[in-house]
């Protein structure tokens, strides 16, 4: 991950755009830069993963354009070879640097065009704006506010903007920012015709396009890991990586040293790929101990996004502080594509897709914030081959009468792909989905529980939920979430729509706690 910024206006100093950058140094710890645009100022901190010279290192400017981007763009090279046969030269072997020259041959239209996880901020001198854009999932972060004097301020995270606006809110992925106006160029979530294939089709399609997403994010010029929690999606995103690499993969779990679930899990399907593969046990102490930092970290007050970063968070801290990874894929978005263990609630095929589209609509605010913070706060990178646009776009099509659990087990689709392949033990292919937070071990939500029950007495706990109108709490464990998160992101509860829950309109799911623990079908899914 890197960190960017851009002060689109002349009324602040250079000494606040850069004690504002520094609030994100972990994103991009290998060096910093900010440049004066002459109508604002736009600011870099690096985390060098592709094009690892110095020629790599932002703002990119070519032609009075100069850009920021934090991102990955896949098939880069050969956009880079069209570019030069139209006569642009190039200094480094970054990604990022081919992305100036696109804007300048194709303008606005360059965002329909990238496959990629990305954020950027680009001024225009010759016509004096600026321009930013979000990738259609929101894999990569950017936020927005107006400062007093209406001038626009993005960075990638809240803590950036904290002190220079009154108002953050998420910038909306799938689109692009000119002259004040937000643009959709890309809707994951709208989908216009579901497709024709029969299962068979479907199923192939899904095997070769989480092939394809998978092999072009292993494009890197620092070492790859993975976070392999034993589940279906980790566990897949390894066994056919697994293929594609030399040499062993380095692994990761983590589990709670009194009842994690997982980490057998893991280790099954470690020795079924013969990875190097690395466990990290975490106490009631330790996640006790790391919530403030986490809320902080996350600027989130939702509870199943703290809950499941806790594990996360604290293993990519192993990771960061044990090797010399710097990428890290994960198995994040399955769950919004192929349903979860509420969906199996959805009374029909139209409220299934009604509820898949507005999770991938939302999910930069939950999962992938999980997801892309857990990991840039350690100074790694995230990769989401779940995400990859082709694959989403395909899957998101799918007839859901097709994704609808009508087999007796969740994920079918998915799981059915990769039967013949053998690339992960049949048993964990077919095991049963478990929350990551419980599957860390019980106790992790259970320990948290116990801290919030420890903090408000009963009178305390009515009295602080008054405080709030907008996400209200509604047990001692999501005040007591709240009150960090207004500690550090004071009025600014907007930034996430809602708490993630299951669908309360659905018979079976008007529950009081996310954890899939309480539905009636978890079953064996915590075993």
């Amino acid at each position: 991950m890197c960190s960017i910024m851009g002060i689109c206006g002349t009324r602040h100093s250079y000494e606040e755009m850069k004690s504002a950058l520094e609030k994100t140094v972990t994103r991009g710890p290998d060096a910093s830069k900010i440049m004066d645009t002459g109508n604002g100022f736009l600011g870099f901190n690096r985390l060098s993963i592709m094009g690892l010279t110095d020629e790599g290192m932002q703002p990119f400017t070519r032609n009075n354009v100069m850009l920021v981007c934090n991102g990955e763009i896949y098939g880069f090279r050969e956009i880079k070879n069209n570019l030069q046969a139209k006569g642009y030269e190039f200094q480094s072997d970054s990604d990022c640097e081919i992305l100036p020259a696109l804007y300048l041959e194709y303008g606005t239209k360059m965002f329909r065009m990238l496959d990629a996880e990305f954020a950027l901020i680009l001024y225009d001198k010759d016509k004096e704006q600026y321009v930013a854009a979000r990738d259609p999932i929101g894999i990569r972060p950017l936020y927005y506010g107006l400062d007093e004097a209406g001038d626009y301020i993005f960075a990638s995270e809240p803590k950036n903007l904290i002190e220079l606006v009154d108002e953050i809110h998420p910038f909306p992925p799938g689109h692009y920012f000119v002259n004040g106006e937000f643009i959709n160029y890309r809707d994951m979530s709208n989908v216009q015709e579901y497709l024709k294939d029969d299962v068979e089709a479907v199923t192939r399609n899904i095997h070769d396009l989480l092939i394809k997403g998978i092999e072009k994010r292993l494009d890197a010029d620092t070492p790859v890991g993975f976070l392999l929690s034993g589940g279906l999606d980790s566990s897949l995103v390894c066994g056919i990586a697994s293929k594609m690499i030399e040499q062993p993969l380095e692994t990761w779990a983590i589990g709670m040293e009194a009842d994690a679930i997982d980490l057998k899990y893991a280790r099954e399907v470690a020795d079924y790929i013969h990875s190097n593969h690395h466990e990290v046990i975490i106490t009631k102490e330790d996640v006790q101990e790391a919530l403030e930092t986490v809320i902080k970290v996350l600027g989130t007050y939702d509870i199943t996004t703290i809950r499941a970063s806790m594990g996360m968070y604290l293993v990519c801290k192993a990771i960061h502080e044990t090797s010399d990874v710097r990428v890290i894929l994960t198995g994040e978005i399955s769950d919004e594509i192929f349903g979860y263990k509420y969906t199996d609630f959805a009374p029909n095929a139209e409220e299934f897709q009604r509820e898949a589209e507005k999770r991938i609509h939302e999910i930069h605010m939950y999962d992938v914030l999980r997801a892309d913070r857990c990991i840039s706060v350690n100074s790694l990178e995230a990769r989401v081959p779940f995400g990859d646009l082709d694959f989403v776009e395909y899957c998101m099509a799918i007839d859901p009468a097709k994704k609808m659990n009508t087999y007796g087990k969740g994920k079918y689709l998915l799981r059915k792909a990769f039967e013949e392949d053998a690339l992960i033990p049949e048993s964990i292919l077919w095991r049963e989905k478990a929350a990551f937070s419980d599957a860390v071990g019980h106790s992790l939500k259970d320990d948290l529980v116990e801290l919030a029950e420890n903090t408000y007495t009963e009178q305390e706990f009515m009295e602080g939920c008054k405080k709030y109108e907008h996400a209200k709490p509604f047990t001692k464990e999501s005040l007591l979430y709240r009150d960090i998160f207004e500690k550090y992101y004071p009025n600014q509860s907007q930034m996430v729509k809602d708490f993630w829950m299951p669908n309360k309109n659905w018979e079976g799911c008007d529950v009081t706690d996310p954890s899939a623990r309480v539905l009636s079908n978890y079953g064996d899914s915590g075993k």
